[in-house]
């Protein structure tokens, strides 16, 4: 179908499809039509649509409103002509093909009319507009979709309801127990995960833990690195699965090197893949593009993406070092990396510094967060690793809970972790080292008979 045809197609069935006209006519905009015949009987079909909600149903009404239309001779004519051709509406069957289509017009023709705005702008002929609203306006066009769902209906629904919450959601496991507590099993699909620390307590030596972790258990991890040198990390995570110390990794003969591989990669079918960016330098759009460079060139879909670290990324929106505040920047790098999640369908893990303060507190909140208390408002997971003097002589981290969208974050409030810092592993410790901490423990759990047997209905 051509699109002169398509967009004929589609004022046909907004005059005669009631139920078509009821689901696209909120997304389409009169500008989306070049022909100015097409303009003039959209808007005539729009007008009609909001004064009576409903569709006009007969092409004589558009003729009728069309008398009232600024047109010249030629233009009325020529748009007589045009309503004089509209067919009958398309069948039952072809009906979500129409819709599709129609939803693919409707974001062509956004991206079309952003791309005349940007040049637009840049050629110095919008008043009120500068170059730094171009991103957002191609942001606008590029996010048009169809949205048709009304709403859950809670008294009809309630099996759907019931479902969801017996359905087993994927998830990616840790090997620390009480991380697997707070999260209910691991990390889903589609969020942000945020490790807030200090410099040098403990960020890249908790994610390379998680990445080796997840390595075991047969996933695919891409591990992106903005700070350290891909063989830097790609060392600690050595240390960590051959379970040996740094200086040991670098003493091993080549030949027990190469057998200790070996034996990892007999392990697991997972594999992992180690990016270096240089710092500042690379936003999502970038891990988007590594991401389906390796699909393409490997076969490489990774199950989890790591980024070290937040506050050293750049932002996709916004160029560095413009006129935004650090709330909104690094705000905007999450929220470009929690949409990332979710356009790929896998949970990230990131890392972000404490201030100054923080850094030398024994018990940071959110308020801690470097540059920006927009961060913890984007990310699903954040959590606090807290190391004192104390902690380190026993090998333990502190971690505290500071944000938990998976389960209630006032359980396991706070919680021990035990840390090889030379081998690079972490480890859960004695329940014993858990019991000082008074916001610690999870209510006993008891069969689901006895916890609902004084349960009624009123």
């Amino acid at each position: 179908m051509t699109q002169l045809n398509l967009e004929q197609t589609i004022l046909t069935n907004l005059i005669y499809n009631s139920e078509y006209t009821r689901k696209v006519i909120p997304y389409i905009r009169d500008e989306y039509f070049q022909d100015i015949t097409q303009k003039v009987v959209f808007q005539i079909i729009e007008a009609y649509v909001n004064n009576y909600k409903s569709n006009p149903d007969n092409a004589e009404v558009i003729k009728l409103d069309l008398q009232k239309a600024s047109l010249n001779e030629e233009q009325y004519k020529n748009t007589q002509k045009l309503v004089d051709s509209f067919g009958e509406a398309v069948a039952e069957e072809q009906f979500d093909w129409l819709v599709d289509e129609t939803e693919k017009w409707c974001k062509d023709k956004a991206i079309y009319n952003a791309i005349l705005d940007g040049i637009h702008i840049i050629d110095g002929k919008s008043k009120d507009q500068t170059a730094e609203a171009i991103p957002s306006i191609l942001t606008d066009a590029l996010s048009v979709s169809f949205d048709t769902h009304i709403g859950h209906d809670y008294m009809e629904q309630y099996e759907e309801r019931y479902d969801f919450y017996h359905e087993t959601e994927e998830k990616i496991p840790f090997d620390l127990d009480f991380f697997n507590r707070i999260t209910k099993g691991g990390l889903p699909n589609k969020t942000l995960n945020v490790c807030l620390a200090g410099t040098g307590v403990g960020k890249s030596l908790f994610m390379c833990h998680v990445a080796a972790a997840t390595l075991l258990q047969g996933k695919n991890v891409l591990y992106v690195t903005l700070e350290m040198a891909e063989k830097k990390i790609a060392e600690r995570i050595d240390a960590n699965l051959m379970n040996l110390t740094l200086d040991d990794v670098h003493d091993l003969p080549k030949r027990m090197f190469e057998s200790r591989v070996d034996k990892i990669r007999k392990k697991t079918e997972g594999k992992l893949i180690i990016k270096e960016y240089p710092t500042a330098s690379a936003h999502c759009g970038h891990f988007r593009a590594l991401y389906n460079e390796l699909l393409l060139k490997k076969s490489f879909k990774p199950d989890i993406i790591f980024i070290d670290y937040i506050n050293i990324c750049a932002s996709q929106r916004f160029k560095y070092g413009s006129n935004v505040n650090s709330y909104t920047y690094i705000k905007g790098i999450a929220e470009e990396m929690r949409g990332l999640a979710v356009e790929l369908n896998l949970p990230i893990v990131s890392a972000t510094q404490t201030t100054r303060q923080g850094f030398t507190s024994t018990d940071i909140g959110l308020e801690d967060t470097s540059e920006s208390f927009g961060l913890p408002a984007t990310a699903d997971l954040m959590f606090a690793l807290i190391s004192t003097e104390e902690l380190e002589g026993l090998n333990q981290m502190l971690v505290k809970q500071l944000k938990n969208r998976y389960n209630d974050p006032t359980l396991n409030k706070r919680f021990v972790i035990g840390v090889d810092r030379g081998k690079m592993k972490l480890y859960d410790v004695a329940q014993k080292a858990q019991e000082d901490l008074v916001d610690t423990g999870q209510p006993e759990v008891t069969a689901i008979e006895e916890r609902f047997k004084d349960f009624k209905v009123e």
